[in-house]
């Protein structure tokens, strides 16, 4: 049986999942429900996080499909699938066009030699625009450098979430299959030679409780069996030897044991307790092992430390230095876009941005553990004796009216607008600054845009440090007494800034319980109550109103922190806290 790798890529919220989905379903390989984003944290937010293998039957010829990440953060997922693939999937939203991951998916696929299929996306949309949509891709490529074979790409229309594509606009709406017949045609076969000596990588892994760490490798030549001995090359040049214990091929979301598994196809393998993405797994110690999977570097970075507060313990079931670095070690196995610093106090962290490390500690809370972590920073570097740092193209789409305001905030933190582009009633900005300027915006571009703009960014490389950024405009206000927030206080507190707390909320000394709006820091008691006498007031008390607090979330913590505090994060309960806890201790640490 042929068998045809490829991979689906796009921006995030493109549609991607959906049309794997159905995909899935008509093939007769997924029932209705059933979706590739199953991950708890993925149903949640909307978006996949996690890349993840399918496979499923057409026409007499297997094509395994990769479903990736769209969200910037998680481009490692991405980059380390598609060495694993011949041939990608590039879904583009008919109405808002190629936005920045798109661009980041498209140049590394166009790089690796891969000649993508367009498919436009969510034709149904009120503003979908497909031609537009079609012309901008076009260009896209072209500004990415593509081979005049890459430019001569197919192009497919879809609708996603009903299950149809067509070849032209103007066909009839009736399922996927013209979709699929442009893969059978399109994607090359994957190439099988048998004769070959096994060669085997792999990009992406997983767990099971009873097998231990699994391999998802591409066999690129020879033949793989069950109980093959089989020699491990790392990147380093060491060499390990093992033994594989079970293979696994895919069935829609499903793993089948096999026993056998040949060149072309993507597997499961048991049996390598100490293999990494990126080794080799060859049939003889002297083949050549495949060339090593590079990724992006890291952009940021911040503290992972045990937990001190006065609330220590009360929550966690893992609250130790120790277990701590077990899970860092454990996650460094499988998100090859993290890097940790294993300190005596402390584990330096680096992350490719706030989503990637909020998603790697909202794992980390709901399976009991506890800890702090600091404000993250921006990695500086040194390039060619000048120090950089990492800058980022954003693509904003707001309403017009609101444009002022984005441009306005986004310039005192030195990121500065490209171009600007109008699209009826809104306007797609594109602009271009250090992702120090960019920590802890989105909260704040939310709020500015009542929820109505959309916002993207991407990596662009190191450029030479930007001067000094002022993006903070709030200070502090943090609590001076321990014990339960009362009405009464927070009543008169919340006139003087924004409240993180609401009444008969737990707080200890140094708790951070909200901010004040002049900017200034301020030590205030949350649990003073109203003083009681025994004497008749001659009118009814007003009554006390408390605006709804602003949550501290994991993502809403990391961008408001300062360089002072720390996030508190437990499994069922997120703070803000002064490193110094008393006033005193504060006042002495700036001397």
């Amino acid at each position: 049986m042929e068998t045809r790798n490829i991979a689906i890529i796009a921006h995030v919220d493109h549609g991607k999942t959906t049309l794997t989905d159905a995909i899935l379903r008509q093939t007769g390989f997924a029932e209705e429900g059933i979706s590739m984003d199953s991950n708890a944290l993925e149903l949640e937010r909307g978006i996949t996080i996690y890349a993840k293998n399918a496979s499923v039957i057409y026409k007499g010829t297997k094509i395994n499909l990769v479903d990736t990440p769209g969200h910037a953060d998680f481009g490692s997922e991405v980059e380390r699938v598609l060495r694993s693939i011949d041939s990608v999937l590039l879904v583009v939203d008919a109405q808002e066009g190629p936005m920045p991951q798109t661009r980041f998916v498209l140049k590394k696929s166009l790089e690796i030699g891969h000649k993508p299929i367009v498919i436009i996306n969510k034709i149904d949309k009120p503003a979908a625009d497909a031609k537009r949509a079609h012309d901008e891709i076009f260009e896209l490529f072209f500004d990415l450098g593509a081979t005049e074979e890459q430019l001569n790409f197919k192009t497919v229309y879809a609708i996603g979430k009903d299950g149809v594509a067509m070849r032209n606009l103007d066909d009839p709406r009736v399922n996927l299959e013209p979709l699929l017949d442009v893969v059978l045609e399109e994607v090359p076969v994957a190439p099988h030679n048998l004769e070959a000596i096994m060669r085997a990588q792999p990009f992406n892994l997983a767990y099971d409780n009873f097998l231990g760490r699994l391999a998802i490798a591409r066999v690129y030549e020879g033949v793989l069996k069950t109980g093959d001995k089989v020699f491990v090359k790392k990147p380093d040049g060491a060499i390990e030897e093992g033994k594989i214990t079970k293979l696994f091929s895919f069935s829609g979301l499903k793993r089948q044991e096999t026993d056998r598994a040949e060149a072309g196809d993507i597997v499961m393998i048991a049996g390598l307790p100490n293999i990494y993405i990126g080794d080799s797994i060859c049939a003889t110690k002297e083949a050549e092992a495949l060339p090593a999977i590079q990724v992006d570097e890291p952009t940021i970075a911040l503290n992972f430390l045990v937990n001190n507060s006065p609330f220590a313990g009360r929550e966690g079931k893992f609250v130790t230095g120790r277990q701590i670095r077990e899970r860092l070690e454990k996650e460094l196995e499988v998100n090859v876009g993290l890097k940790v610093d294993f300190g005596d106090d402390a584990m330096k962290v680096y992350g490719r941005g706030e989503l990637h490390v909020a998603i790697l500690l909202e794992n980390m809370r709901r399976e009991g553990y506890e800890l702090q972590v600091s404000q993250p920073k921006v990695i500086i570097k040194d390039v060619n004796g000048v120090k950089s740092e990492p800058f980022e193209e954003v693509t904003i789409e707001v309403p017009s009216e609101m444009q002022g305001t984005v441009i306005e905030k986004l310039s005192k933190r030195g990121v500065l607008m490209t171009n600007m582009k109008p699209e009826g009633s809104r306007v797609r900005l594109t602009f271009k600054g250090p992702t120090r300027g960019l920590l802890g915006y989105r909260g704040q571009f939310i709020i500015d845009t009542r929820g109505e703009g959309i916002f993207a960014s991407r990596v662009t490389g190191f450029e030479p440090c930007a001067g000094e950024i002022q993006k903070r405009q709030v200070g502090s206000m943090a609590s001076m007494a321990a014990g339960k927030a009362l009405a009464f206080s927070l009543n008169t507190l919340q006139t003087r800034g924004v409240l993180y707390i609401g009444a008969n909320t737990e707080v200890y000394e140094g708790m951070v319980i909200g901010n004040t709006a002049k900017g200034e820091e301020m030590a205030v008691n949350p649990t003073k109550g109203k003083q009681l006498t025994n004497m008749r007031a001659s009118g009814t008390d007003e009554s006390v109103v408390l605006i709804p607090p602003f949550l501290i979330t994991i993502e809403r913590g990391l961008e408001v922190m300062t360089e002072d505090e720390y996030l508190e994060i437990t499994p069922h309960s997120t703070r803000l806290r002064k490193q110094f806890l008393t006033e005193n201790d504060r006042i002495k640490s700036k001397r």
